[in-house]
């Protein structure tokens, strides 16, 4: 299960990682990242060049995870199986990422027959490859990169 604080929930945060963010594709899954901070996001009412508000955003818990799971996927059964593989994933990555990096996974048609390794394995590689995740330490990959 992943906790509350590393989901996504508002369509603006959706939104704005799916279109700022940088995106990869793999067989099974779209990964599209954002590190925030560094897209010059700043409020209505706020400079950015105000020292006061640089840095005045706090951010409680680490990376967010959005999960976007069509119909193109399968069956309502199938669909909310993928999303619970793939949330059980994003809880595998939390400690790989940095805390203020948004990301939303585009589950594609092949992810519904795909295993939960093979999943788990394109979603690491991904992230490696956009420059976001650090190196795993996990002992069932064998220390190897994909």
């Amino acid at each position: 299960m992943l906790p509350e604080p590393y989901r996504l929930h508002h369509r603006a945060d959706f939104s704005r990682t799916v279109r700022r963010g940088q995106r990869i594709g793999r067989r099974d899954l779209v990964v599209h990242a954002l590190v925030r901070g560094y897209d010059g996001d700043v409020g209505a009412n706020e400079r950015q060049d105000d020292p006061a508000t640089v840095g005045s955003l706090v951010r409680i818990g680490g990376p967010r995870f959005g999960l976007i799971v069509s119909k193109a996927v399968g069956s309502a059964v199938v669909r909310h199986r993928v999303a619970r593989r793939l949330r059980h994933m994003c809880a595998k990555t939390i400690a790989e990422l940095p805390a203020e990096t948004d990301i939303v996974i585009r589950a594609l048609p092949g992810a519904a027959a795909a295993d939960s390794d093979e999943l788990l394995r394109q979603l690491r590689g991904a992230l490696r490859k956009l420059g976001i995740a650090t190196e795993s330490h996990d002992p069932a990959s064998g220390g190897r990169s994909s």
